[in-house]
């Protein structure tokens, strides 16, 4: 399933894309891959690469400069904004900082994808505390945003981005607040995610998850990306399929 990025099956394309901001100077160059169906890559970098930049267009805040982006054999790059939609709905994406709503309880911001899906109450109040326990937040049901760690709050982030099993989750550096056992155990559940059919692409500066789990990684140098090999030779031993939580294995995810 973790394949080349030259297949023709991608639901992912970039061709010869630039993005700039205002009239500066190009913070993407000529960046051209794909991402087929059920992939997982790493997007590595240092500081300052273009990481951030080129994660923006992947989940359609931002629109190139210039070349191709198409995205479920569509090209968004000419697409109305009030046709994007319904494409957004079928991405999941984990932002750096966190996006929550203060207002929410951590159950409610989780529940939020679901409710816009039309998914009934009994199905949420199932399935939401189910995923929070295993991130580690059964006794944070009911907090609000303000009143958590920044740890907690990412992961609150992640089961956002995760409970309705995205076709493709984007994740911004999703385990930069949390501590190793933590990080390691959230790239299970990503992995378990992309088992189940969801291209992923995870950027991150940590390089010890990036050489301990065997996924290809996009990386890129100075606005200009290569696609490299895994660094690590095996996938690391993780929870098996029945340790992950019910919203993610029974068949489509809550929202399905």
């Amino acid at each position: 399933m973790r394949t080349s990025p030259d297949t023709a099956d991608a639901v992912v394309r970039f061709e010869s894309v630039g993005l700039r901001y205002g009239n500066g100077p190009e913070v993407l160059q000529d960046v051209s891959f794909s991402l087929t169906r059920g992939s997982f890559h790493f997007l590595t970098g240092p500081s300052g690469a273009g990481k951030t930049s080129l994660l923006s267009l992947l989940y359609l805040a931002r629109r190139p400069s210039r070349g191709l982006i198409s995205i479920f054999g569509r090209d968004v790059t000419a697409m109305e904004r009030d046709e994007l939609p319904p494409i957004r709905r079928r991405l999941g994406v984990v932002f750096q900082d966190f996006r929550l709503l203060d207002h929410l309880s951590a159950l409610d911001n989780v529940a939020l994808p679901l409710r816009v899906a039309g998914v009934s109450e009994a199905d949420i109040q199932k399935h939401v505390p189910e995923l929070l326990a295993w991130v580690g937040l059964a006794d944070h049901l009911n907090a609000k945003p303000p009143t958590l760690s920044g740890g907690q709050k990412q992961r609150v982030a992640i089961a956002r981005a995760v409970i309705n099993r995205p076709d493709v989750l984007v994740a911004d550096e999703p385990t930069g607040n949390v501590d190793d056992r933590i990080a390691f155990r959230l790239l299970h559940l990503f992995a378990e995610l992309n088992r189940l059919g969801t291209s992923v692409v995870i950027a991150t500066h940590n390089e010890a998850l990036v050489r301990r789990f065997a996924f290809p990684r996009l990386h890129l140098e100075a606005g200009r990306l290569a696609v490299l090999p895994p660094l690590a030779e095996a996938e690391a031993a993780g929870p098996t399929a029945e340790t992950f939580p019910q919203a993610l294995t029974d068949g489509g995810g809550a929202a399905r």
